[in-house]
């Protein structure tokens, strides 16, 4: 932040469901990586113009509303648990205003998250513009902090990559019980039921995203998510689905073959992607980046294309021309931590940013044939198939978090087949 700044840090609030109930409160990320403070309403103030480093505004105690909404930290809990220099009642934040900003020369906030804070600080730092012959100087700027923020978010800390490789390992136990479970008949939300049900039972906090199981032509639908369809013997079922442990977020996809008999096209396909997400794998290192991972990915993709008939020609001009999109149109890799789509920029002065250790991301490539193309062999039509796992970089390679899920389709066959 440099000296002279104050930075104000605006919490989650509770969120309208329907009428009057909430959806489950969950913490802005940004807060949770700075405070761990987990619940709604709250603000934090950093400051290094002299005043209390660390002061978090809060929901005070209340016993009536405690009985129906839970448990409150308050003031004293702030202190006690959160370690917070000062705290106050969220109700005095916009009193303070005034001298929270006197002294500062640079002011950190989030222009937009909430309009009376925001006309607020307008109101004080003009007052203190028109006060300037009395020797009062408002801020020379208002500076996002998000920069700063998620600069840092990108780069996970030894205690980070222990909560998502626990998060990885409990990922793994729920993929393995909706594998067991893909059989002819069964719909698709009984495998989404018993995957949730694993994640709470193993201490998640649940899902990280809305959970995809499409099975059939619906895993050619990128985010699929009525999962409302009965599973058919001989097809696959893709399940994309992670938990979140302690904030954080696990992102897994796999694709099973229903009923166990992984045969056909639909494997032809399976061991193209996998060979795809192998050659990606191989180029997750310290200096490489994520536009060179694609690359290699779709390298793999195009020439088994090719080699099933499903494009013609040239390997290198049909990458050029991106003869591929329709069949693999989203990227490999994106960021995973706090956020399933994790903060942190992709590229730094027009290039691609090289990785760096304690980078964490997904190596997802997939083919997907619509159902209704009638450019293709009719056999492959409606066949979807992804593989995702979530990568770190190491000092001298990566470690593969969610590499116990199995995706070898012997393994794949077998775990299902042993329902």
């Amino acid at each position: 932040m440099g000296p002279g700044a104050v930075a104000i840090l605006l919490g989650a609030p509770r969120v309208t469901r329907s009428r009057d109930t909430d959806y489950p409160f969950r913490q802005d990320s940004d807060f949770t990586y700075l405070t761990g403070f987990d619940h709604p309403n709250a603000i934090a103030v950093l400051r290094t113009d002299g005043g209390p480093e660390y002061t978090l505004y809060v929901e005070p105690r209340n016993r009536e509303a405690e009985t129906w909404t839970g448990y409150r930290p308050g003031v004293d809990g702030a202190r006690r648990d959160h370690e917070a220099d000062e705290a106050h009642p969220n109700d005095e934040f916009r009193k303070h205003l005034p001298d929270l900003v006197r002294r500062a020369k640079r002011l950190y906030h989030v222009l937009g998250r909430d309009p009376a804070v925001d006309a607020k600080l307008t109101e004080v730092l003009e007052d203190l513009r028109l006060r300037s012959r009395q020797g009062h100087e408002p801020a020379e700027a208002i500076v996002d902090p998000r920069g700063i923020v998620h600069e840092m978010r990108l780069f996970k800390e030894p205690a980070e990559l222990d909560v998502m490789r626990r998060a990885a390992a409990i990922t793994r136990d729920g993929h393995e019980a909706a594998a067991r479970l893909a059989r002819d008949a069964v719909y698709e939300y009984e495998l989404q039921a018993v995957i949730e049900y694993t994640f709470r039972r193993r201490g998640a906090h649940g899902a990280a995203y809305t959970t995809i199981v499409g099975g059939g032509r619906n895993a050619t639908i990128l985010h699929y998510i009525a999962n409302d369809q009965k599973l058919n013997d001989g097809e696959l079922v893709l399940i994309d689905a992670g938990c979140e442990l302690e904030g954080y977020a696990s992102d897994v996809t796999r694709t099973y073959p229903v009923g166990g008999r992984f045969a056909g096209p639909g494997r032809a396909i399976y061991e193209v992607v996998l060979a795809a997400q192998q050659a990606a794998l191989e180029a997750c290192r310290p200096g490489g980046t994520l536009s060179a991972i694609h690359d290699a990915a779709v390298l793999k993709i195009v020439a088994g294309l090719v080699d099933l008939g499903l494009l013609r020609g040239n390997v290198e001009d049909l990458i050029a021309s991106e003869a591929h999109r329709p069949f693999y149109m989203h990227n490999t890799s994106h960021w995973l931590g706090l956020d399933v789509h994790d903060v942190g920029l992709y590229r730094l002065d027009g290039e691609a940013r090289a990785l760096r250790r304690g980078m964490v991301f997904t190596v997802e490539p997939g083919i997907y044939v619509a159902a209704d193309d009638e450019t293709v062999d009719p056999r492959f039509r409606g066949i979807g198939v992804r593989i995702e796992d979530d990568v770190t970089i190491t000092a001298d390679g990566y470690e593969n978090l969610t590499a116990a899920i199995p995706k070898a389709p012997d393994e794949l066959a077998a775990l299902v087949g042993d329902a």
